[in-house]
């Protein structure tokens, strides 16, 4: 078993980003934007004991009340269908009644919720006020499918009115983890319904675990050595969490360096790296990445590589090589469907026969499931992927808009992440009233919209000079010091550029 160690870097409000690391390498890495951060009160999976507002019999839906008062000083509403649940059966204005968030607001759209409450662990779902059963449909082995359903069957009965559904994670788990999980959720939902019967509407019952919580439940299967966090919110949820769900608990450590959490540990560069079409391998040779809508090629050179005794031996110690790094850069950019591999021509049959069997090993340490066609008559190895997120390229990047289809930069948001960790960052250092950062005129663009929010959470005046010359991800600082001296400098920078630098500030 490799060791497992979770990074999590969550001090910034707009992107949560997760890596998982086994036995000190990068092996997969989830990012969430959260677009609504400014204003977040609710998120998916938080459950509320809500007052019902407003019915609209039109639509057969109603307006609830889930939160106390916002900034501007008004009820936040969410929107109910009804129908739904029992517990929407001739509900009226002015009733109580409990919901979870179904779907986020968005803009000026009320979070969607819904009086049918289920309550996700780590290898089940308990469904209060329910008698369903079932299995999740991505388990496939139908010998594996029956013992999951009698073993729901089995523990659905010995509940009053609770349902059960076994997630995808459970297959091959024991019977008595998913009790053990079984009799954590029971608990859970005990403490929500305590919450309930004593608190008044609208407040807060349960708020759901977040990007690392829902990564810890939902992606990571089999034992965690050790979580480090960079927030301290986070930390206490994530204690608490792990008391619940794991049966062997990791060891769950506090970040609290000045420097970003992902540059101190080296993952910041290899997500860079991760980006890259060329993939360097530890002997010399080398990988060819290309993704495209329909499928992803994958070539393999032998590069540098010369140590083998021979032609037949160099061939076949390269592919072998190729294969493992082949396996962890699919679960590291997240790449699914269909994926075409040229490895190096092999003239023998054995050979070609150990590195299909080698493949098809490392792949089966993959939690998303590769299915291996063989090898066809071109020499090619054909192999799909199942695809669960969305890949690491697609997140990080879009298409260059001067090459359009041609070429992919950086997203502006990610860009404005990395500047923002890198104030933070100049802060913990020193105590300069302002700071002056020079960036592309894109990311200088995107970060005058979030300016003064930055201000706000950094108590601090910052200046985004947009330089034409810059490339399209650089940015450097320029001046930090008084506010007066940065004004200053503000003026000189524009005037010396001749209008070309555009300064923006609050």
């Amino acid at each position: 078993m490799p060791e497992v160690k979770i990074i999590a870097d969550l001090r910034e409000s707009e992107q949560s980003r997760i890596a998982v690391l086994e036995n000190g390498k990068l092996a997969e890495v989830f990012i969430e934007y959260d677009e609504e951060h400014s204003a977040k009160l609710s998120r998916q999976g938080d459950i509320f004991k809500a007052r019902v507002d407003k019915i609209m019999p039109s639509i057969n839906a109603a307006f609830v009340a889930i939160s106390t008062k916002s900034e501007k000083n008004e009820l936040r509403n969410a929107f109910l269908y009804l129908g739904e649940s029992i517990h929407t059966s001739g509900i009226k204005a002015g009733q109580n009644i409990i919901v979870q968030i179904t779907k986020n607001a968005r803009k000026n759209k009320a979070p969607r919720v819904s009086a049918r409450i289920s309550l996700p662990g780590r290898w089940l779902v308990l469904v209060p006020d329910s008698d369903e059963t079932g299995v999740s449909r991505r388990i496939e082995d139908n010998a594996e499918r029956k013992r999951l359903k009698r073993i729901a069957e089995t523990l659905q009965t010995e509940l009053v009115n609770f349902g059960v559904i076994i997630r995808t994670a459970a297959e091959n788990i024991s019977e008595e983890l998913l009790r053990s999980d079984m009799n954590s959720l029971l608990e859970l939902w005990n403490d929500i319904k305590h919450k309930a019967d004593v608190t008044p509407a609208p407040c807060m019952l349960y708020r759901d675990t977040g990007t690392l919580g829902k990564v810890l439940r939902d992606e990571i299967i089999g034992r965690i050595d050790e979580i480090i966090i960079d927030e301290s919110e986070e930390f206490e949820r994530t204690e608490s969490f792990a008391e619940r769900f794991f049966t062997e608990k990791p060891d769950v450590k506090l970040y609290s360096g000045t420097t970003p959490i992902f540059d101190y540990f080296g993952i910041e560069q290899e997500i860079m790296k991760a980006l890259e079409r060329k993939v360097w391998l530890r002997s010399g040779a080398y990988l060819v990445i290309d993704q495209t809508e329909a499928l992803t090629v994958i070539d393999v050179n032998t590069g540098k590589f010369t140590s083998a005794p021979d032609m037949r031996h160099t061939v076949l110690a390269t592919n072998l090589e190729a294969a493992d790094e082949i396996a962890r850069q699919l679960r590291l950019r997240s790449i699914g469907g269909i994926v075409i591999v040229d490895f190096i021509d092999m003239l023998f049959e054995e050979d070609k026969q150990e590195l299909i069997t080698h493949f098809e090993r490392v792949l089966s340490h993959d939690r998303q499931k590769a299915h291996i066609f063989g090898i066809t008559h071109l020499g090619l190895v054909e192999l799909t992927r199942r695809r669960e997120r969305p890949d690491l390229r697609s997140i990080l990047t879009r298409n260059c808009p001067v090459c359009v289809d041609n070429g992919f930069v950086e997203r502006e948001e990610n860009i404005a992440m990395n500047i923002k960790r890198f104030i933070r960052k100049l802060i913990g250092n020193n105590n300069s009233e302002a700071f002056m950062i020079q960036c592309a005129p894109y990311a200088a663009s995107y970060i005058s919209h979030v300016l003064s929010e930055w201000e706000n959470e950094f108590s601090r005046k910052i200046f985004i000079a947009s330089t034409p010359n810059f490339s399209w991800s650089k940015y450097k600082l320029y001046y930090q010091g008084s506010i007066e001296n940065a004004e200053s400098q503000a003026k000189d920078l524009k005037r010396n550029s001749k209008g070309q630098v555009i300064i923006y500030r609050t």
